[in-house]
C-alpha cells in the first residue's frame, strides 16, 4: 500500500516541475482558460495523478480516500489550474461508480479520465432555478429509448462538452421530485442547441442548452427510472466533500492577499482600523470554514457522507468570499481597475476587478444561499418547509 505522506513527496516533486512547464505555455492570468485546463488535465493523466481512488480496472490507482483529499489540497497550494474536467470527475465520476452498470462504467470513464469527453450539468432549468424538485424538462419513451424536449440554463462549459448529465422527469404525472431520472445525453446529438450567457467579465463560461425532440438511446439514464432525486443528492454530496477542498485553500490564499494589500495601503490610523476589524472578521469566518471542511473531508475519509454540513460549508464560503473580495475593492479603489490583465488588447477587467465581478455569482453557482437556508433551516432546526409567497 502507497503511504500517503511518500506519495505526497513524489506528487509535490512533479506538480513543481509540470506546473512550471505549463506557465512557459500559459501564464498563470491564463489558467482559467479551457485550453490551459486542457493541456493540464492531460499532463495529470500522463502523470498517472487523476483518478486516484478509481478502481484499476478503470484507470485508477486504487488509493485512500485521505490520500485525494491530501493532494487535492496540494494542488491549491501550489495554485495549479483546475482539469478541464473537475466537473466530472467531482461529481459524475463518483456517482457513475457507485450507481452505473458496467457497461455505463466502461463508456465513460475513460473519457472522463483522460479529458477527451468533456461533461457538463445539466440541473437549473429558466423558470425553476435552484428548486431541482420543480424540473420541468421531459423525456418520453420511444422505441429506440427517450426523446427528451426541454432547456437547462446556467450550464457551466456546455459549449465545450461532449456530454451532459442532469436531471429529466421521465414521468409527465409525476410531481416534486417523484419521477426525476438521472440522464446522461449527447451533447453532439441531433436537436441540441447551445446558446452562451455572456458574464459581466466578458467571459461566457455558462450557457443555455435548448433540447428539441433529442434521441437519447436505452442505456442512458443512471440506476433505474423516477430514481434520479436521489442519484442527484449523493451527487451534490461528492461536489460538497472532496472537491471543495481547492475553494477552501484559494479562499485562505485570497484572506492572505487582503491583509497583505492592508499592510501596504497608506491609511489613516482611524480608517485603517475600519479595516482591520473588518479584515479580522473575516479571518475568523475562513477559520470556521477550515474547521468546517476539515470535518466534512474527515467523514468522508471514514466512508460516510457530508449530509447537512455541506450545505452549510456551500453557504459560508460563498458568503465569505464575496466578503473578502468588497472589502479587497473597497481598500484599493481605483486601483483595482489596474492589473496584469488591463494592458492586454481587448483586455477585460484587470484581476481584482474580475475575481470580485466572479465572487458576486458564489451565492448563487452551485444552489443558491437561499436554498442552502433552506436545507439547513428545514434538516438541521426542523422548521416549516418553504412553500413559496403563493402557497
Amino acid at each position: 500500500m502507497i503511504r500517503t505522506e511518500h506519495f505526497l513527496e513524489d506528487a509535490e516533486a512533479w506538480l513543481r516541475t509540470a506546473l512550471a512547464q505549463l506557465r512557459e505555455r500559459y501564464p498563470e492570468t491564463a489558467s482559467h482558460t479551457p485550453e490551459c485546463r486542457q493541456a493540464w488535465n492531460r499532463m495529470l493523466c500522463e502523470a498517472d495523478l487523476i483518478a486516484l481512488t478509481w478502481p484499476r480496472e478503470y484507470g485508477g490507482r486504487e488509493l485512500a480516500t485521505a490520500t485525494l483529499i491530501a493532494f487535492h489540497e496540494l494542488c491549491a497550494r501550489l495554485h495549479a489550474p483546475q482539469p478541464i474536467n473537475s466537473i466530472a470527475h467531482a461529481i459524475l465520476a463518483p456517482t457513475l461508480l457507485r450507481f452505473g452498470t458496467p457497461e455505463q462504467k466502461s463508456l465513460f470513464l475513460p473519457g472522463i479520465r483522460d479529458g477527451s469527453e468533456i461533461w457538463c450539468q445539466g440541473y437549473s432549468e429558466p423558470q425553476t432555478g435552484s428548486d431541482l424538485s420543480s424540473v420541468r424538462m421531459r423525456a418520453r419513451p420511444d422505441a429506440a429509448g427517450w426523446r427528451v424536449d426541454g432547456r437547462k440554463i446556467w450550464t457551466t462549459q456546455a459549449h465545450l462538452a461532449r456530454w451532459c448529465f442532469g436531471l429529466i422527469r421521465t414521468d409527465p404525472d409525476s410531481r416534486a421530485h417523484r419521477g426525476l431520472s438521472f440522464m446522461l445525453i449527447d451533447m453532439r446529438a441531433a436537436g441540441v442547441r447551445v446558446e452562451p450567457i455572456r458574464q459581466m467579465t466578458g467571459e461566457a463560461d455558462y450557457n443555455e442548452v435548448l433540447f428539441e425532440a433529442v434521441a437519447v438511446p436505452e442505456g442512458r439514464i443512471l440506476g433505474e427510472p423516477g430514481n434520479g432525486w436521489r442519484i442527484a443528492m449523493a451527487a451534490a454530496e461528492y461536489e460538497r466533500g472532496i472537491y471543495f477542498m481547492p475553494r477552501v485553500v484559494q479562499l485562505e490564499d485570497e484572506l492572505a492577499e487582503l491583509e497583505a494589500a492592508l499592510e501596504r495601503a497608506p491609511l489613516a490610523a482611524d480608517e485603517r482600523a475600519v479595516h482591520a476589524r473588518r479584515v479580522q472578521g473575516l479571518a475568523d469566518a475562513c477559520q470556521v470554514i477550515r474547521w468546517r471542511v476539515d470535518r466534512v473531508l474527515s467523514q468522508v475519509a471514514a466512508g460516510e457522507t457530508p449530509g447537512i454540513d455541506g450545505a452549510m460549508l456551500k453557504l459560508m464560503w460563498s458568503e465569505t468570499r464575496q466578503q473578502v473580495w468588497e472589502q479587497r475593492v473597497e481598500l484599493l479603489g481605483e486601483a483595482a481597475l489596474v492589473g496584469p490583465q488591463a494592458a492586454a488588447p481587448y483586455a477585460g477587467p484587470a484581476s481584482v476587478l474580475r475575481e470580485f465581478l466572479w465572487s458576486q455569482a458564489e451565492t448563487i453557482v452551485a444552489g443558491t444561499s437561499e436554498i442552502q437556508r433552506n436545507i439547513v433551516g428545514e434538516r438541521l432546526l426542523g422548521l416549516p418547509k418553504d412553500r413559496g409567497q403563493h402557497a
